[in-house]
């Protein structure tokens, strides 16, 4: 096999395992597990809030 043949069937391999990466991101039975992912950042500033309320609470009771 020559070069330029290499490179076409690595051209096509490459096509191949984009739409299978593709479908795979897209696909219906992912959605909720992204979804979840993408929400993740939002989740923590609200940990953050409840933690901080719970030290001031417990700093106002006189609590460790």
């Amino acid at each position: 096999m020559t070069y330029e043949e290499w490179l076409g069937v690595l051209s096509v391999v490459m096509l191949v395992m984009f739409i299978g990466i593709f479908a795979w991101a897209f696909s219906p039975s992912r959605k909720a597990k992204f979804d979840e992912a993408a929400r993740t950042p939002l989740d923590d500033d609200a940990l953050e809030r409840d933690f901080a309320a719970t030290k001031r609470d417990n700093n106002e009771t006189g609590e460790p």
